[in-house]
């Protein structure tokens, strides 16, 4: 028998008042289903919604049986990394088209979350990076990562040249715009666009893909998620590290950047019926006609 979500937590998309009239009804969907909901206060105060428990996403964790996130798939990452060691699942409800993260669409979004929270769901575990950035032997930075970490230049247009060990073992010294390393999650964003593959969400991997290489015979790597990978920064005007896109930190020649698979998994609960397969063909048109 499936788990009984008794707690619910519900989070809006960062800055988006057009949210509100959804959050609202959802809301008062879940409290009328017997939920005891909470949401957080910028949630909250964006979307001027009074008569619901309010706390800190950072607090929220450890008091709720599961998370509905509504926004779409940025929204998405961020909940994952903030929630992912209380194990909490997320649903995803997308405003804008389908995501690949975010797959109950708003359209049918009472139907839907009324079959899941009765039980019928289909769960994911998927695989959360974690990384750190080192500088002689100090961690300036850690963070999670739950599409990708990138190493990367900033504003200006010259190469960066960085060193890449895999478990100890060097791999290659490249002279390129970046590296992303990412998540089977993640490699369906940043990845895919600077050529690597297409990795199923479940699979134990974590691909590495160059951009923009010096040398046209760098390919993307698919390791083992259990390897430790490595990047030491050998020249660079102005490197810097980005997690998810969403958080980043500036490197300076020497630092290292670590990247591991995260000790505890995101656990994504999708309508039943959910084909990973379908979702692929709807986002990348594949099979139409041009």
């Amino acid at each position: 028998m499936k788990a009984e979500f008794k707690t619910i937590a519900l989070v809006g998309k960062f800055n988006s008042p057009g949210n509100s009239t959804s959050l609202l009804r959802l809301a008062d969907y879940l409290r009328q289903r017997g939920h005891q909901v909470m949401i957080t206060p910028h949630t909250a105060d964006v979307c001027q919604i009074r008569d619901f428990q309010v706390v800190t996403l950072n607090d929220i964790g450890p008091m709720v049986d599961l998370a509905i996130v509504m926004g779409g798939d940025g929204t998405l990452l961020n909940i994952a990394r903030t929630l992912v060691d209380h194990r909490v699942p997320l649903i995803g409800v997308n405003q804008g088209r389908l995501g690949f993260l975010a797959d109950v669409s708003i359209d049918t979004m009472f139907s839907t979350l009324e079959e899941m929270l009765s039980g019928q769901y289909v769960a994911e575990e998927r695989i959360m990076l974690e990384a750190s950035v080192e500088r002689h032997e100090d961690v300036l930075i850690a963070s999670y990562a739950f599409n990708d970490v990138v190493v990367s230049k900033s504003s200006t247009g010259r190469l960066i040249e960085f060193e890449v060990y895999i478990d100890n073992q060097f791999v290659y010294s490249q002279r390129a715009d970046g590296l992303v390393v990412a998540s089977p999650t993640g490699s369906t964003a940043y990845a895919l666009s600077s050529g690597g593959p297409i990795l199923h969400p479940t699979l134990e991997a974590v691909v590495m893909v160059p951009i923009c290489p010096h040398t046209l015979s760098a390919r993307p790597i698919a390791v083992n998620s259990r390897s430790e990978i490595e990047i030491n920064l050998i020249h660079a005007d102005d490197g810097r590290v980005h997690f998810d896109g969403q958080r980043h930190a500036d490197l300076r020649i020497g630092d290292r950047v670590v990247i591991r698979r995260a000790h505890n998994t995101v656990r994504l609960l999708h309508p039943e019926g959910h084909n990973y397969y379908d979702t692929l063909r709807q986002k990348l048109h594949w099979g139409e006609k041009l």
